[in-house]
């Protein structure tokens, strides 16, 4: 079907004045299908245009009261001609449940076979379960009601009443985009409280109730401390009514900002125990989803160009807002490891862009800039704006704009506007270079007889300014700080410590290399430095000079082994062994080398971490993943040589399972036996990733990732993710040329996000041949193929050059 450009957006949001809409639900059916009927009112200015809707049949279209040839209907597009100055368009269609997480997805519980939907209209996926006009200016408020069965529960963007058996209206709501207009519905487990006069309800299935009933009391009092600083800040309170936060199943993001009723990917109702670190980003979640009802919802972009002001906003407020007002700490340590180093592998591949680009994409590409850069760049280039304004200006401007724009849109243009008239000075300067510009630029430390001197190196010739702070450390804990507005090339720094460490909090968006010395000193001072932001700052130096060849994968490693016995984040303990599992084991070191040492390290560390503690749930993850002590995971799934505080439950022994699979210690019969055990519907899922990694099961899990339409999310993403590793590349090596003739067909059977998901999953990232570059190259060549796998192929292509690089170099 057809995307939306951006010419065709403003050309229809000039024509059109949409008044209201009026939409039901018929969800009564047995099949796979249900029944949308849409009223529209709707002000024009021309005599054409069209209604969005993509249904399994188009049943009836009346225009002004005369029925339309339901034939019409081309690429999810119904044209509508002889408008009047007013008009009403209504659309009955009969659409097919969603199983790719978009549109109205159904999912059945595997615990009870209990049935749950809900919707998910994001970019392109409103017109999957109701017609409209589908793009986010044009905003309209919205009544829905719901036919049911009688044992379900409705949820919505407004507040829901029971009218009958089996059937629910949706109050009112203020004018909303398309993209955010939501209903849930099913036998969902409630939870009801109030806050500052709002009232407040969290809703997940059945069989997470007790786990939710737990967790209720930390969820609500997160969503309160939130609202009270929001209130604080803007001079607008929450305008939305009720506000629900529902975890739902087969969730292909980890939430969505509906207003009023804000859907969650159900995982986050932990029910096995998490690290302290997953809790807390749990917490940024439900924030940073409580900052788009300001930034997106009462606000909205014009064109997905401007996603930024969404989604860059709500990151830097959410790690803003949970470390100042929750009872969640280490939120820009947590940024600063997982969020940016995201984001500037992001910036350094070739799908990179700028924070703000240009109105050049269709809806459909703009949903792969949903990414590192519109997230994690976008907060890290926020936090440094709010630094360099100061925060009196920096918020004077931010409720200029939401008063300005309050229920419309907005652009870059009008918010740097705003900013400017609450005192701000040469944004537009500023503007263009940090957000119309693509890439970062390198901040090298150089040794001198007075200190330090700092230099700014673009890759584009930018002049972007960095105002940071530098630190400097020695083995005996003392340090020194001095504060730098780097505007030039080169700033000189009076700091001569063992190691010094340019941007030491986080407060730009810059690749850092420290000096040689530094780097020589690292073993001796990097357990000396208490800050967590501070050692991410080191690490993410290390990674990224790893990644570009510039530093012996080796020495980075020994680096890991002698630092991790002190760390005492298990941000930074989760971070390291994923960033070790990801590139280094098997990437750019061969696998069988370099596993040992990372498991030893780990199982040294268990030995000293509090037992119980956090920490010493990170480091068994860890452990479990690189060790090939199978008689100590089969004794910790018997019961058998537990360290002490560890509970071995759920989650964690189908993590030990998973191993001893790969292991080629466990066959499908011991799956079949956990899965016994464990009958949930993320049981299932836990047990389709250990299938997946079973030497005989590779081919029926390649048939279900590239073939099968029918599988939900999670267990296609799981599928994926058990499929390839390092210690299987004989077995796996028959797919590598297969993942080339076949994921691009894999966009003929699924749509949105999940596309692009199973991309990333399902490419061979371990196998560093460079024969394979030239199989990459002429897939993203290759413009039949849907612009999603090319761009992940693409990063796969970056991914494998790097990691051929390195090897060449180091060996």
């Amino acid at each position: 079907m057809r995307a939306l450009t951006v010419d065709e957006a403003r050309r229809r949001a000039a024509d059109l004045v949409v008044r209201s809409y009026q939409v039901d639900f018929d969800l009564t059916g047995t099949g796979d299908t249900f029944v949308t009927t849409s009223r529209i009112r709707f002000g024009a200015t021309s005599d054409s245009t069209w209604v969005d809707v993509k249904p399994d049949r188009l049943l009836a279209v009346e225009l002004n009261g005369v029925a339309l040839e339901v034939g019409l209907l081309e690429e999810g597009r119904f044209p509508l001609t002889g408008l009047q100055a007013e008009n009403e368009v209504v659309v009955t269609a009969e659409q097919r449940y969603s199983v790719d997480g978009e549109g109205l997805v159904r999912s059945v519980d595997a615990a009870d076979g209990r049935v749950y939907t809900y919707g998910m209209s994001s970019l392109e996926s409103a017109p999957r379960y109701f017609p409209c006009f589908d793009q986010p200016d044009l905003k309209a408020p919205y009544t829905v009601t719901v036919k049911c069965p009688e044992d379900w529960v409705v949820l919505g963007n407004g507040a829901a009443t029971r009218t009958g058996p089996g059937e629910w209206a949706l109050a009112e709501t203020k004018p909303l985009a398309s993209y955010f207009v939501t209903i849930v519905a099913g036998p969902y487990h409630l939870i009801r409280s109030e806050y500052d006069g709002i009232p407040l309800g969290l809703a997940c299935r059945r069989s997470l109730a007790e786990h939710l009933d737990r967790d209720a009391e930390d969820l609500f009092r997160t969503t309160g401390q939130a609202f009270d600083e929001y209130h604080r800040m803007f001079r607008q309170r929450y305008p939305f009514g009720e506000y629900w936060q529902v975890f739902v199943p087969d969730f292909n993001l980890g939430a969505m900002e509906n207003p009023g009723c804000v859907t969650f990917a159900d995982h986050l109702v932990f029910r096995s125990r998490v690290t302290d670190a997953e809790r807390s980003t749990r917490a940024r979640i439900v924030v940073h989803e409580m900052a788009h009802m300001w930034f997106g919802d009462l606000v909205t972009m014009k064109w997905w160009n401007d996603m930024w002001l969404n989604e860059s906003f709500a990151e830097y407020m959410a790690h803003r807002v949970t470390e100042d007002a929750t009872d969640y700490r280490d939120n820009w340590t947590d940024f600063a490891f997982v969020r940016r180093w995201w984001g500037m592998q992001t910036d350094q591949s070739s799908s990179t862009h700028p924070v703000a680009p240009d109105s050049l994409k269709d809806a459909r590409q703009s949903l792969d800039d949903f990414d590192g850069i519109s997230y994690a760049k976008g907060a890290a280039v926020l936090k440094q704006l709010a630094k360099y304004l100061g925060d009196d200006v920096y918020l004077k401007g931010v409720n200029a704009h939401l008063e300005a724009h309050e229920y419309g849109n907005a652009d870059l243009h009008e918010f740097i506007g705003k900013l400017t008239e609450a005192g701000a000075r040469d944004l537009d300067d500023w503007s263009e270079q940090w957000l119309r510009t693509s890439g970062l630029d390198t901040i090298t430390a150089e040794r001198t007889p007075g200190g330090i001197v700092l230099r700014r190196t673009s890759p584009d010739g930018s002049r972007r300014p960095h105002k940071l702070s530098v630190r400097g450390y020695d083995a005996d804990g003392s340090s020194a700080t001095v504060d730098v507005m780097l505007a030039g090339d080169t700033v000189e720094v009076a700091l001569s410590n063992e190691v010094v460490v340019p941007d030491a909090d986080d407060d730009t968006w810059a690749k850092i290399r420290l000096d040689r010395t530094s780097l020589a000193n690292l073993p001796a001072v990097l357990p000396a430095i208490a800050d967590g932001t501070t050692r991410a700052v080191v690490w993410n130096s290390i990674r990224d000079a790893t990644a570009h060849a510039e530093l012996d994968p080796r020495t980075a490693l020994e680096l890991f082994v002698t630092a991790i016995r002190h760390e005492r984040s298990d941000i930074a303990v989760g971070s390291l062994v994923r960033w070790l599992e990801d590139r280094v084991l098997g990437g750019y070191l061969p696998y069988d080398e370099a596993r040992g040492p990372v498991a030893d390290a780990l199982g040294n560390k268990l030995a000293t971490v509090e037992p119980g503690s956090s920490l010493q749930l990170a480091t068994v993850r860890g452990l479990v993943a690189t060790t090939d002590d199978a008689g100590l995971l089969q004794a910790w799934l018997d019961g058998s040589r537990v360290p002490e505080g560890l509970r071995i439950d759920a989650d964690l022994r189908w993590s030990l399972v998973l191993r001893l699979v790969r292991l080629n210690v466990f066959g499908a019969a011991e799956i079949d036996a956990e899965l016994a055990r464990d009958t949930s519907t993320e049981g299932l899922v836990h047990a389709t990733r250990c299938r997946s990694a079973l030497p005989g099961g590779k081919e029926a899990a390649w048939t279900r990732i590239m073939t099968d339409p029918t599988v939900g999310v999670q267990e296609l993403l799981a599928a994926a993710e058990g499929f390839w590793h390092p210690g299987q590349s004989a077995i796996t090596a028959p797919y590598v040329d297969r993942f080339f003739t076949d994921i691009p067909r894999t966009a003929e059977i699924r749509s949105g996000m999940v596309v692009a998901l199973t991309a990333v999953r399902i490419a061979p990232q371990y196998v560093i041949e460079p024969e394979l570059l030239t199989r990459a190259e002429a897939l993203v060549a290759d413009e039949s193929v849907a612009p999603s796998i090319r761009r992940q192929t693409a990063n796969f292509a970056d991914n494998l050059r790097k990691a051929v690089a390195v090897r060449r170099a180091f060996g």
